[in-house]
């Protein structure tokens, strides 16, 4: 009676095979990211999810798939922003799947729960670079910095590469991003962020922070500046706490250094004068660049902490007394080279460009390549500004805060201080400096709607 019914069991155990066979299929990287774009809403969402779960190797899956149709998007300045269904049904699998809106111009994956990004820098022993933004990466209206990061720094190849090979990203969002529409009462509406900046963090394996780049950074200036937070994690390696928290004060305190000496340089070269007190103290710590003493202060414990920022910023306050508009023009020529542009952000530039506003209003052809020439030289010139401006000014007090303050000092906790006191938009503030109760508007409520 057994051996009769061996067949039958045969039969079944085959049939539970194949049936585990094509449930495997299913859900491997490859059929998933085919289902991905599937036209079938529900197949498509559930694959999603599946590439998500994946990390990184769910989105290089999608995008080596779909290789060929990604790379016509993201080097053809020629194609227009393409609005056929299969097109936005990939860029939709790609930034839910990254959590980056415009992915398919960076092939970047984004974290967005921290404990998940920690694990994985514990995993690969890779820092991580945490974005702190206004809004979502993953949404087209986040504040202006964001966007500009997704054009000019992660779809720039150099950029990318450096990012996906070398650091676990994350990203948080602080609060949502002011977004006005002006409706012009014909039909026509303008819509736009207001205020709100972002930083990058660095951080070690543990998630600590290591040092921050605020703002917007021109591609090899923001390069530079991970190439710099990068290498004091390198030196943690292998070594005590006391040890990599000794490393990590001798950074800052290097850095605040170097900044002096680097903005003098520039302001001479750009033929402004540089105050004398600032100069001699440059000159003498030219011997001893990792100098405790930035300023004629004795830094003992008997100092207080507002005294030691204090001496820590003398020379950028001082520097910042003699400069001006034209001056920080001038700096930022120095540094043009730091905010060039490569071909894969102007491509993606040429696609957002608005094919009928140029300079007649009413013409309906593509912007031609002299436009597109301005836009760019435009953006490169503007971005070489807010480069030498945030790293001179905003990252500099960056380094005079984690020189002077205990190193274990949380992310969040350090955000809170760059959004109140750097960026001036503290979190108490719901209107995020846009509303003032002393000024008159002449609106009911002040224009306030709750």
């Amino acid at each position: 009676m057994r051996f009769k019914s061996f067949p039958s069991i045969l039969l079944f155990v085959v049939f539970g095979l194949c049936f585990a066979q094509v449930a495997y299929s299913a859900t491997t990287p490859e059929a998933l990211a085919r289902q991905a774009i599937s036209e079938n809403s529900s197949e498509s969402t559930t694959a999603i999810k599946g590439l998500r779960e994946m990390g990184p190797a769910g989105l290089s899956a999608l995008m080596e798939i779909y290789n060929d149709e990604i790379k016509r998007h993201t080097l053809n300045t020629n194609v227009q922003r393409d609005t056929s269904p299969e097109w936005l049904r990939l860029s939709a699998a790609l930034d839910a799947v990254s959590q980056q809106r415009d992915s398919y111009a960076s092939g970047l994956y984004w974290y967005t729960d921290f404990e998940q990004a920690k694990r994985a820098a514990a995993a690969s022993g890779k820092p991580i670079l945490s974005l702190r933004l206004l809004g979502n990466l993953n949404e087209e209206f986040s504040c202006a910095n964001s966007r500009f990061f997704r054009t000019v720094l992660y779809a720039n190849r150099e950029v990318s590469d450096n990012l996906r090979e070398r650091f676990i990203l994350h990203w948080k969002s602080v609060r949502p991003a002011p977004r006005v529409t002006i409706d012009f009462g014909d039909g026509r509406k303008l819509e736009r962020t207001l205020t709100g900046n972002s930083i990058h963090y660095i951080l070690d394996t543990q998630g600590r922070v290591v040092d921050a780049l605020p703002g917007l950074y021109g591609p090899k200036a923001f390069l530079r500046g991970l190439a710099q937070s990068e290498e004091v994690v390198k030196q943690y390696a292998g070594k005590t706490e006391a040890q990599q928290t000794e490393a990590f004060y001798r950074y800052h305190r290097t850095r605040v250094n170097q900044t002096a000496a680097d903005w003098s340089t520039d302001v001479q070269r750009s033929g402004g004068r540089v105050p004398d007190t600032v100069l001699a103290r440059v000159s003498a710590r030219r011997q001893n660049p990792d100098a405790l003493e930035i300023a004629p202060v004795a830094m003992t414990k008997m100092v207080v902490e507002v005294n030691i920022l204090r001496a820590m910023t003398t020379d950028a306050r001082e520097l910042e007394a003699v400069m001006d508009e034209a001056t920080w023009a001038k700096i930022a020529a120095l540094h043009a080279a730091d905010a060039r542009l490569d071909e894969r952000s102007i491509a993606l530039i040429a696609r957002q460009t608005p094919a009928a506003i140029v300079e007649n209003a009413s013409a309906k052809t593509p912007a031609d390549a002299q436009l597109l020439e301005r836009i760019v030289e435009k953006l490169e010139r503007n971005m070489a500004l807010d480069t030498v401006r945030n790293e001179y000014v905003l990252r500099n007090r960056i380094h005079a805060w984690l020189a002077n303050r205990a190193r274990n000092m949380t992310v969040d906790a350090l955000n809170e201080k760059v959004y109140a006191e750097l960026f001036l938009t503290p979190g108490n503030d719901p209107w995020l400096g846009l509303y003032s109760p002393d000024t008159y508007t002449a609106l009911e409520n002040g224009g306030l709607v709750n």
